[in-house]
């Protein structure tokens, strides 16, 4: 059985401290709605972001 991740949208923001910690509770509270939340820094500038919202 073949899992197919499919990128809804994805947003850059200025890098906060605390911001995996939004992400973690969505990842928590909305994982059985099929939705996954990701955050990595840009490649580009560390001081930036990207937050991603997938369909799992």
């Amino acid at each position: 059985m073949e899992s197919k991740i499919e990128v809804l949208s994805s947003v850059t923001v200025k890098n906060q401290p605390d911001l995996y910690k939004i992400v973690d509770t969505l990842n928590r509270t909305l994982k059985r709605n099929d939705l996954m939340f990701g955050l990595a820094l840009d490649k580009t500038d560390k001081d930036k972001a990207v937050f991603t919202i997938y369909r799992t």
